[in-house]
């Protein structure tokens, strides 16, 4: 697993002219630190930003980050390395998720593709085998081209009313093509997993996916200040069996996955990169089984801004920020094993995202209850930075 995340060179394309910023894990400290990734080098600036919530809400953070001044503790390519459990030389720093304070939110049904996979699972309540029959049965009752409504427009409303006569409406529909977004909450502040490290799938799903996506950083004024990646890990049959089951569905151990690092705004890149974006999944299985998928968010039903607009508002604050994660067009329907079963995740999955501007975010799907447990809450993370004099 570290060599194939070596291997798929996790930062972005033209890191030389980024400013990206990450978090490490220094053992000698028993704590994080912020980091700039400058070069080859990961130098902690965390004497000037003792947390990336303090970064995100500076005036600038991208002319902050280069300003701040710190220590090298190692190479990106050693720390990422050491990232993975299996592997660890635990007297050596290591790359953690690139966020911290920030609340883990995430868009919903936000690609029509995607969207008609999540109408599929609540009518096959979860049901592998029933999804086939049920996925041509909404293309005929549909008939039409969702890609070019704009939700909640007046289009989109006589959709639905026909689609109602119909029996044919239903609650991601509402998300998909009506004037609200869905926006959950995926994981609890500090609990998301970096690059190179495990991500967890529960071994009680029988039908679950991992999901590309691009990740907002969002600042509490509402700014949006820069960009990563995410792996919004769902379980298909527990959200298709009951959709109050989300939580269950969404927020498990080690099942947020974000990296490698983030991409502040500056003058080289910002939000209508984002817009352009395109995201390569590629899923390698121990048996050898390969699956390749693209997301490009070109093809976003709500534009990124509108979504944070209605993450933050003045009906919702976030005194620390948030992420976001924007949604994803892929939904794969190709069998793995089974004809007719679609595809689901095994043990040893390596999952690997990359967007040639954001870099590769790569992650071993294990058992929840396999991988590393959440033990550094928010709680720890204040002490930590007190005994070390930076709060």
């Amino acid at each position: 697993m570290a060599e194939r995340a070596n291997q798929l060179a996790s930062l972005p394309e033209d890191a030389d002219r980024a400013v990206l910023a990450g978090r490490a894990w220094r053992p000698e400290l028993n704590g994080p630190a912020v980091v700039a990734i400058r070069g080859e080098d990961v130098v902690d600036v965390s004497a000037t930003f003792p947390t990336m919530r303090d970064l995100c809400e500076t005036a600038d953070p991208a002319a902050a980050l280069a300003a701040a001044g710190g220590e090298t503790i190692g190479r990106y390519a050693d720390l990422l390395s050491n990232a993975h459990p299996d592997t660890r030389d635990a007297s050596r720093p290591w790359l953690l998720a690139p966020v911290d304070l920030q609340a883990l939110k995430a868009a919903g049904v936000t690609f029509v593709v995607s969207m008609l996979e999540r109408v599929i699972e609540e009518r096959a309540k979860g049901d592998p085998t029933a999804a086939r029959a049920i996925r041509d049965e909404i293309g005929r009752l549909i008939g039409t081209d969702l890609q070019a409504l704009k939700p909640g427009s007046d289009e989109a409303m006589e959709l639905k009313r026909v689609l109602i006569e119909k029996g044919a409406w239903s609650q991601y529909l509402e998300v998909g093509i009506g004037p609200d977004a869905e926006i959950f909450t995926k994981a609890q502040i500090l609990s998301s997993v970096g690059s190179n490290q495990l991500a967890g799938i529960r071994p009680d799903s029988a039908w679950n996916n991992p999901e590309p996506e691009v990740v907002l950083v969002i600042a509490s004024s509402g700014a949006i200040v820069g960009a990563t990646l995410g792996n919004d890990v769902n379980l298909r049959d527990f959200e298709g069996r009951s959709a109050l089951l989300l939580s269950k569905a969404k927020d498990n151990n080690a099942s947020c996955a974000i990296g490698p690092v983030i991409r502040f705004f500056d003058g080289q890149f910002g939000l209508d990169d984002v817009r352009q974006a395109r995201l390569d999944l590629t899923v390698e299985g121990r048996e050898g089984y390969v699956l390749s998928g693209v997301s490009r968010m070109d093809k976003i039903s709500r534009d990124p801004a509108d979504l944070a607009a209605q993450a933050l508002n003045a009906h919702h604050s976030y005194p620390d920020g948030l992420v976001l994660f924007l949604g994803t067009l892929f939904a794969p329907t190709d069998d793995r094993d089974v004809e007719g079963q679609g595809f689901t995740h095994k043990e040893g999955d390596v999952v690997a995202i990359h967007s040639p501007r954001l870099g590769t975010l790569v992650n071993e799907i294990r058992a929840t209850d396999r991988c590393e447990s959440w033990t550094f809450g928010p709680s720890h993370l204040m002490r930590n930075l007190a005994q070390r004099g930076l709060i």
